[in-house]
């Protein structure tokens, strides 16, 4: 009953969604005028709904009697690509030009959500700019560009000097293994009372931020990672994966990290940017570069004095192996939907956004890690973000997710695996077997080995 209640409120909400744009008097499918942004719009992340504004403004001065409808979605990572999905089954309700996340694209290529850009981009002079490894993430497997990267990313541990200092620890930390780690948010625990010593997102209401921020960037500080790209085959299970799971456990097993149920409640990443970290209740989180654009003047929760209290360390690899540090990369890009009958419209919009002056914008409001080369080089990008250039350095030895269309639902695993784990439901050791086993009933038992 649960899911059918919850099935039937989320096609509902999609279909005010399309009621909605329809109702505005310059929306709906057939328009030869009116192109429809779909874009996520949710707790911190403020920025994308002030660019897409800001564009739109351009985009209709420029082209006189032509519409843009905005269509912004409430929701958190996982509940924006479920709702995208459904606005993407029908051409009434498909959105024109949708902001799309780098690890999806394989998917909703292969579920025909997405058009091909190689006949536009390939004419486009500013397509030049952007770098090879940011064109390589928005193609598919089958070689042809998906979308026009906006930014790209990557995660270390934030941790409150003032915290530490109050534990004896010192304002250049950086842990050399996984235990330094633990002994550091052990000490914080004894030393400081009424503070969460540790944050690391895990379980399903967090989506992906639990899946990469939280277990990936242990499990690929391990001998492991989620897939061999020489066998081509996913590795499940994995003492990398085990070894993961049990850090987890024992961070919420011995009260270093938030409860239980804060933990995997959906609004945890906004409280942790926008009242955890600003009111010094958490020590150290694991997380990504983009964490200023809450605190900047024009983020959703203002911190003057954040970069005096904050410090930045880079994540360790397990034990200290080659080469000492860790980090996961990602992005977004805007890319066009299948069903859109005004493609040349709506790349038009693609590549205003996407120009010098809105990616420049974009990547200082958002800090984000540019990928045009005239951005990551105009005098201005980095100026009022002082961790710009710590978090750039972590670019030569970051990873990446397996860009495949399995990679979704391995995902969903994940967070299923570390939920069970972090709830007391199952072992470390149980919840990889359930993970290995769910993995291989995703992409069959021949293309997945143990690790």
């Amino acid at each position: 009953m649960g899911r059918r209640l919850a099935a039937a409120a989320m096609a509902a909400g999609i279909a005010a969604v399309a009621v909605t744009t329809a109702g505005c008097g310059d929306g709906g499918s057939g328009d030869a005028n009116t192109i429809k942004i779909a874009y996520q719009k949710f707790g911190n992340f403020i920025q994308g709904d002030a660019l897409f504004k800001k564009v739109k403004t351009q985009f209709e001065a420029a082209n006189p009697g032509k519409k843009v409808t905005l269509v912004p979605i409430q929701g958190n990572d996982a509940d924006y690509k479920t709702k995208l999905a459904l606005m993407q089954r029908s051409a009434a309700t498909a959105p024109d030009v949708l902001y799309e996340d780098t690890f999806t694209i394989n998917s909703d290529i292969q579920a025909g959500y997405l058009a091909p850009l190689d006949s536009y981009v390939n004419k486009w002079a500013d397509w030049s700019q952007f770098l090879p490894a940011s064109k390589g993430s928005a193609t598919g497997t089958d070689g042809k560009v998906y979308g026009v990267p906006m930014g790209t990313d990557t995660r270390a541990l934030w941790f409150n000097k003032q915290i530490f200092a109050k534990a004896g620890l010192p304002a250049d930390w950086q842990p050399k293994t996984w235990a330094d780690i633990l002994a550091a948010a052990r000490t914080i625990k004894a030393k400081v009372p009424g503070v969460i010593p540790l944050n690391v997102y895990v379980g399903k209401a967090g989506g992906e931020q639990s899946s990469m921020q939280g277990h990936e960037m242990l499990l690929y500080g391990t001998a492991n990672k989620l897939y061999d790209d020489k066998t081509k085959k996913w590795i499940a299970p994995s003492k990398g994966f085990t070894d993961a799971l049990n850090f987890e456990k024992t961070i919420y097993s011995e009260g270093l990290a938030p409860s239980p149920q804060q933990a995997l409640s959906p609004s945890i990443g906004t409280q942790v940017g926008g009242q955890l970290l600003p009111q010094g209740k958490l020590a150290i989180d694991l997380d990504g570069s983009w964490m200023p654009q809450t605190w900047l003047p024009t983020g959703a929760a203002p911190w003057a004095q954040w970069s005096q209290v904050m410090g930045n360390a880079a994540m360790p690899t397990q034990n200290g192996e080659a080469p000492g540090k860790i980090s996961m990369s990602g992005g977004w890009t805007l890319a066009m939907s299948a069903k859109s009958t005004n493609k040349d419209l709506a790349f038009k919009f693609i590549s205003t956004a996407m120009n010098k002056e809105n990616a420049l914008y974009y990547d200082i409001s958002a800090t984000q890690i540019p990928v045009r080369t005239d951005v990551a080089s105009d005098p201005s990008y980095g100026k009022g973000d002082p961790t710009a250039k710590f978090f750039a350095s972590l670019v030569p030895i970051t990873q990446y997710r397996p860009a495949l269309p399995p990679y979704p639902q391995i995902s969903n695993e994940i967070q299923v695996a570390q939920e069970a784990v972090v709830s007391g439901q199952a072992t470390p050791d149980a919840a990889v077997q359930q993970y290995a086993t769910a993995v291989k009933g995703i992409v069959g038992a021949s293309a997945v080995a143990a690790g």
